[in-house]
């Protein structure tokens, strides 16, 4: 698989080969030159409308709902279009029946958009408890399931992969006990997808929210919210989008007003959707799907090495969990002054982030063994 990452970065990343090592697809991921060719296409063809009839333009947001669903093995139908993690977060708090008393539960240390959609609700009477973290500062998932044996909790949230840690939870097993419980489960999977495999019918979820300009390697405003078919019929849009009501796609009669809304997923999305951004989505999440998540997981884990090692010869620290807990992210703590450590990694063309007291590197399918080392090599002083 070696040489297969190699041709990657050759065909598809040659843009990043500028004398810096870009270690940051936990902030923002670089787009492959196809999906730069894709995003200019579209763009281009928008000088010409005539080359946008609706089968193009619907062709392409159909791709990307089957391309979303194959990423996460889940049906099409239960995939709606989000412009980023945050919409479809925001849906999942509005549109899940809550009521005053109610409890939802996560861990404290979220990223901020896992907390303050639900944070709102407390104007409803909905209580947020955030689960403290553990001595290491993990996710206290013990904690939290004694908490979730509480019948006031309805609902539990949580991000697949913390941000600040690269913590992994055990989705499969708060899967196992909300659905036990009769609790819905809400994930944000912004940190997880496209590094770590994820199946949605092997673990099933309730609502799962992810935007791609990370670890997709898609433009901005381009993301999807999974629906678990059955509320996709029970749960009413949060949002009255025109397009979210059947019969909608017939152009030729879009005044009968139909008041039913579709009863897939469809019935969460707001249009007009930047159709171009969704199209270089699809290329970039082709890619993806062509190397393998799980390919792409063992060759980012491979690339720690070097920074580990470093760690254990320093004694710095290794902030983020080994084993079944761990991926794509590692953090480290150094010895002595943070801030001036990072400094020296960005002076010397390391693009990383400085994150909840730690350094965190998110190296992804196009890095390389000898970048880490260049990597390791700086935090040497």
């Amino acid at each position: 698989m070696s040489t297969v990452f190699d041709q990657l970065r050759r065909d598809e990343f040659s843009a990043l080969d500028d004398g810096t090592v870009f270690l940051n697809s936990a902030s923002i991921g670089p787009l492959p030159a196809r999906s730069v060719e894709a995003l200019a296409e579209c763009n281009r063809d928008r000088a010409r409308p005539s080359t946008w009839p609706l089968e193009r333009l619907n062709g392409i947001l159909d791709g990307a709902r089957s391309l979303a669903a194959r990423l996460i093995n889940a049906d099409r139908s239960d995939i709606a279009l989000m412009p980023n993690t945050t919409t479809g977060l925001n849906i999942a708090a509005r549109a899940l029946p809550l009521v005053a008393g109610d409890i939802v539960l996560t861990f404290d240390g979220e990223f901020p958009a896992n907390i303050y959609p639900w944070l709102r609700l407390s104007e409803s009477g909905v209580v947020l408890e955030r689960i403290p973290p553990t001595a290491e500062g993990w996710p206290d998932e013990a904690r939290m399931h004694e908490r979730m044996r509480d019948h006031r909790v309805r609902a539990v949230t949580v991000s697949l992969i913390q941000f600040s840690n690269g913590y992994t939870v055990d989705l499969a097993a708060l899967s196992r006990a909300t659905r036990a419980a009769g609790q819905w489960l809400v994930v944000d999977a912004i940190q997880g997808v496209g590094q770590v495999p994820v199946d949605v019918q092997a673990t099933p979820v309730d609502l799962l929210a992810c935007g791609a300009q990370k670890w997709l390697l898609g433009p901005w405003g381009t993301g999807f919210l999974h629906v678990r078919k059955e509320l996709c019929t029970t749960l009413q849009p949060t949002f009255v989008g025109w397009a979210a009501f059947m019969g909608s796609d017939d152009y030729t009669r879009l005044t009968s007003y139909d008041p039913r809304p579709w009863p897939d997923a469809r019935r969460f999305e707001l249009l007009t959707h930047a159709v171009q951004d969704f199209a270089a989505m699809n290329t970039s999440v082709g890619l993806i799907l062509d190397v393998g998540v799980p390919a792409i997981a063992e060759h980012v884990r491979a690339l720690h090495a070097p920074v580990i090692e470093w760690a254990e010869r320093s004694g710095a620290a290794i902030t983020s969990p080994r084993g079944a807990h761990g991926s794509g992210i590692l953090c480290v703590r150094p010895r002595g002054d943070i801030a001036a450590t990072h400094a020296r990694l960005t002076a010397g063309g390391v693009q990383c982030s400085l994150r909840e007291g730690s350094i965190r590197l998110s190296p992804h399918l196009f890095n390389r063994r000898d970048e880490l080392d260049r990597v390791a090599q700086l935090l040497d002083g």
